[in-house]
């Protein structure tokens, strides 16, 4: 993926446009994403959510976390109205990671740190003076609720949580606070279909322990459930925010119904993108039985829930390995003879035929690359293939408007 510079704006697979934001005199620019939340511009909540800090005085804001940054203008819109806070953006999304890691750059801030988060579990500094986020909609009670109260154990005792969410959410947030005695709103602002909170935590006496993660709490838990794939049975927990809860979708399908006909071929390693709740590598362990399985996903949920399918169904851990990033490049030249995956088509064009070069730079030499989108998706990829003359088309399934590709040298 290319970088901002300061000398102008390069565009690689998955930039849309250059958007701006005006913010206590300072005029941000920030690279956004056609797959990331607010492509088009900054949206109306985050301003909302900015302006009540403005207005409230936010001088003694020195430590700032940005929980659900997305491409950062909340943390980084606070960073340049005083350089001297230091700011953590986090993000399950890792294409979010890498896009606010470009903004700060193109905005000329230092002093900012950008990593992937699954809620707060993987944010290893406490004491923050100031928690924000935008709340997102549909991540389930549960997990709302976690992204609002567990900010106690990390915020100072006398810190500040700020968030914006749509107003629809209001009356679930309201009950979450009303079975939490210790929370405090202290601001509440409503305007463009959103509210804006501010909170923070009364003294309850004694500090309360540091909850276990929000995975082995069950936070984004939504089932479990047994799962019949044509005489394959495996157990499946499922993640809200996740599709394919309870069955595998139709792409998802033509994927598994591909591994069977392997059935009896050897693969020592085995790499599977965008795995979803994990239909597809579970099934592909049950069936294969790989020395080792990497995981690979920009979506931190996915890749924590995949790996705990796999578990669930007496995969070793050792085995699996989990890499959370944009795109599946692999580093070290590590080979694998069978890459497997759903294609995000919302990446569009480009970021499609990254995704598959990627792959095919690190497919074994007899290896076996399977693919699955939508009939269009695929249609246009083998055209580029046949073109560029990187990957034979061995063969082709198509079934209700979907399609699968097998790939080799």
């Amino acid at each position: 993926m290319e970088k901002a510079t300061d000398e102008g704006v390069e565009e690689d697979a998955y930039f849309k446009k250059l958007v701006s934001l005006e913010y206590q005199g300072q005029v941000l620019r920030f690279r956004v994403a056609q797959a990331l939340f607010s492509s088009f511009q900054v949206d109306l909540g985050t301003r909302l959510l900015l302006r009540s800090l403005a207005d409230a005085g936010s001088e003694a804001f020195r430590e700032i976390l940005d929980l659900g940054c997305g491409y950062g203008p909340i943390g980084l819109a606070l960073k340049k109205a005083d350089e001297r806070r230091v700011v953590h953006l986090v993000d399950r999304d890792a294409l979010a990671v890498e896009y606010s890691r470009q903004n700060a750059a193109l905005n000329q801030l230092s002093g900012v740190e950008v990593y992937g988060s699954l809620g707060y579990d993987d944010v290893p500094a406490r004491d923050f003076d100031l928690i924000v986020s935008n709340i997102p909609g549909k991540a389930g009670e549960r997990a709302i609720a976690h992204f609002l109260l567990d900010a106690m154990h990390w915020l100072k005792p006398d810190g500040l949580v700020a968030i914006v969410l749509v107003a629809s959410l209001e009356p679930a947030v309201t009950g979450i606070f009303g079975q939490a005695p210790n929370v405090e709103v202290v601001f509440r602002k409503a305007g463009s279909g959103h509210v804006v909170l501010h909170y923070h935590f009364v003294d309850s006496g004694a500090a309360p322990a540091m909850p276990e993660s929000a995975m082995e709490r069950g936070v984004f838990d939504r089932m479990q459930t047994t799962v019949d794939f044509q005489g394959v049975r495996y157990l499946l927990r499922s993640a809200y925010n996740l599709p394919e809860f309870d069955s595998p979708g139709f792409r998802s399908t033509l994927l598994m119904e591909a591994l069977q006909e392997l059935c009896g071929s050897q693969f020592r390693r085995a790499l599977v993108f965008n795995p979803g709740q994990g239909h597809v590598p579970v099934v592909l362990w049950r069936l294969l039985r790989p020395g080792r399985v990497r995981l690979v996903d920009r979506d931190l949920l996915s890749l924590r829930y995949s790996e705990a399918n796999l578990i669930l169904n007496e995969c070793p851990g050792d085995a699996v390995t989990l890499s959370h990033q944009v795109g599946v490049g692999a580093k070290g030249g590590e080979q694998a003879d069978l890459i497997a995956g759903v294609l995000r088509e919302e990446e569009g064009p480009e970021g499609i035929w990254l995704t598959v070069a990627q792959a095919a730079e690190q497919l074994a030499p007899d290896g076996t690359i399977l693919v699955a989108g939508s009939s269009t998706a695929a249609t246009r990829l083998v055209k580029r293939l046949n073109a560029q003359k990187l990957l034979r088309v061995a063969e082709r399934k198509r079934r209700r408007g979907n399609g699968l590709l097998v790939l080799r040298h």
